[in-house]
C-alpha cells in the first residue's frame, strides 16, 4: 500500500505545483488552473487515505524519536494543508465563475501560500520515513 500512497502523494505535488506556478506566472487564474487544482486535490486526499490505512494497520513504526516527531508533524501540518487545498480550490472556483479581473489577478497570493503551507507535510514526510 506504500507504493500507491507514494505515487498519489508525488502525483499531487507536481499537479498542484503546475496549477500554482502556472497562475502565477500566467498573471491570472484561468479555467485550466482550477482543474489542476482539483486534481492535486483529488490526489493528496487519495495518498491521504493510503497513507491513513497504513498507519491504522501498524505498518508504519518509527524507530526513532526524531521520525516520530517528524511523523506527528507531517499528520498535523497535513491535515490543515489538505483543508487549505479544498478551501483553495473552492474560492477557486467562485473567483473563475464570478470573480472581477482585480481578483483573479491577485489570486495567486493564496496558491503560493497554500502551496508553500502543503510542502511542509510533504518533505516531513519524505524525511520521517527516511530516519525511521
Amino acid at each position: 500500500m506504500l507504493t500507491p500512497a507514494i505515487v498519489f502523494i508525488s502525483s499531487a505535488l507536481i499537479l498542484y505545483t503546475i496549477g500554482v506556478w502556472a497562475e502565477r506566472l500566467q498573471g491570472t487564474l484561468r479555467w485550466w488552473h482550477v482543474v489542476f487544482f482539483g486534481l492535486g486535490l483529488a490526489c493528496d486526499a487519495t495518498g491521504t487515505e493510503f497513507m491513513r490505512r497504513i498507519a491504522a494497520s501498524g505498518q508504519a513504526s518509527f524507530s526513532s524519536g526524531a521520525g516520530e516527531i517528524l511523523g506527528a508533524i507531517m499528520a498535523i501540518t497535513g491535515a490543515i494543508a489538505l483543508l487549505l487545498m479544498a478551501v483553495h480550490f473552492v474560492w477557486a472556483l467562485v473567483v473563475v465563475i464570478r470573480g472581477t479581473d482585480h481578483a483573479k489577478a491577485v489570486f495567486h497570493r493564496f496558491s503560493i501560500l497554500v502551496w508553500a503551507i502543503w510542502l511542509v507535510p510533504y518533505f516531513t514526510g519524505m524525511a520521517s520515513s527516511m530516519i525511521g
